[in-house]
C-alpha cells in the first residue's frame, strides 16, 4: 500500500507451538487510525503485540513472518528500540502507582537512563500533557500520585506517556473497555487528533467503535485476516460473508 508505515507479512504467531496468529499479511497506511476488530479470543490483541515486539515476552511464545517498520525489519532491531518507535498503550490504565503524574509523563526517559535538565522534562511534561488535553486538569497536582486520577485521566496519562517518547506508531489494545461513556468519547477524540502526528492500530471488539474512529479496519476471525480497507466500504459492502454476519451480531 502506497504510503505505509508498516508492512506485515505472513506472520503468524502462538503459544506453545499453536498458532493464534495465521499468516497475516497487510500494510497500515501512515497517520490514518486503523483498527483491528474481531470475536473474543481470535487473535488481535496477540498479532497487536507482535507488532512491537511485546508477544515474545510472554513464556512459551513464537512468531514467524516479517514486520517493517519504514522498510526495516523490527525483529532484526534492538527490541528496546523498536518498543520507543511504536508505542503501546493498554486495556485498563496502568500508571505507575508509586510514581507521580510528572514522572509517569517521563518515565520512558527515566527507565532508559536518559539524562535531561529540569526545564526539558518540564518541557516534555507539558508538551505530552497538553497533546492528551490533561494539563490543564492537573497542572496543579502534577506531583500527585498518578493513580489519583480519574479512569479516563489515567488513560490519558498513560497516552502521553507513550507519546512523550515521539514513536512513529501508537498501538492500543482496547483503550476505552474499562471507561465509562464520558471518559470512552474523551479518548476518542483524543484518537482523532493525535492521527495528524502519530499512526494508530487500535484492537476493538466494540463494532461502532471502529466505524466512528478508524480510517481502516482489518477483521480477524480465528485468527486469520478475513477482510481489510477502507472502514466505510467494509462497513457498507463488506467482501466476505464472515464479515457481514459479524457486523450484523450473528457472531461475536
Amino acid at each position: 500500500m502506497e504510503g505505509a508505515v508498516l508492512a506485515i507479512e505472513n506472520l503468524s504467531a502462538g503459544f506453545d507451538g499453536k498458532d493464534v496468529v495465521k499468516n497475516v499479511s497487510l500494510s497500515i497506511p501512515a497517520n490514518q487510525v486503523t483498527a483491528v476488530m474481531g470475536p473474543s479470543g481470535c487473535g488481535k490483541t496477540t498479532f497487536l503485540r507482535c507488532i512491537n515486539r511485546m508477544h515474545e515476552l510472554a513464556d512459551n511464545a513464537h512468531v514467524t513472518g516479517t514486520v517493517l517498520l519504514d522498510e526495516e525489519d523490527v525483529y532484526r532491531m534492538n527490541p528496546i528500540l523498536v518498543r520507543r518507535r511504536i508505542g503501546m498503550v493498554f486495556q485498563r490504565p496502568n500508571p505507575f502507582p508509586t510514581m507521580s503524574i510528572y514522572d509517569n509523563a517521563i518515565a520512558g526517559y527515566s527507565l532508559n537512563g536518559t539524562r535531561m535538565g529540569k526545564p526539558e522534562r518540564d518541557r516534555i511534561v507539558e508538551e505530552t500533557l497538553r497533546r492528551v488535553t490533561l494539563w490543564e486538569e492537573v497542572k496543579d497536582n502534577l506531583y500527585r500520585r498518578g493513580t489519583f486520577l480519574s479512569g479516563g485521566q489515567q488513560q490519558r496519562l498513560c497516552i502521553a506517556r507513550a507519546l512523550a517518547m515521539k514513536p512513529e506508531i501508537l498501538l492500543l489494545d482496547e483503550p476505552t473497555s474499562a471507561l465509562d461513556p464520558k471518559a470512552t468519547a474523551a479518548i476518542e477524540e483524543l484518537i482523532a487528533q493525535l492521527k495528524g502526528t502519530v499512526t494508530i492500530v487500535q484492537v476493538t471488539h466494540n463494532i461502532p467503535q471502529a466505524a466512528r474512529i478508524s480510517d481502516f479496519t482489518a477483521f480477524i476471525h480465528l485468527g486469520e485476516l478475513v477482510e481489510f480497507g477502507q472502514t466505510g466500504r467494509l462497513f457498507t459492502v463488506p467482501k466476505d460473508k464472515r464479515t457481514e454476519e459479524y457486523l450484523s451480531g450473528k457472531f461475536g
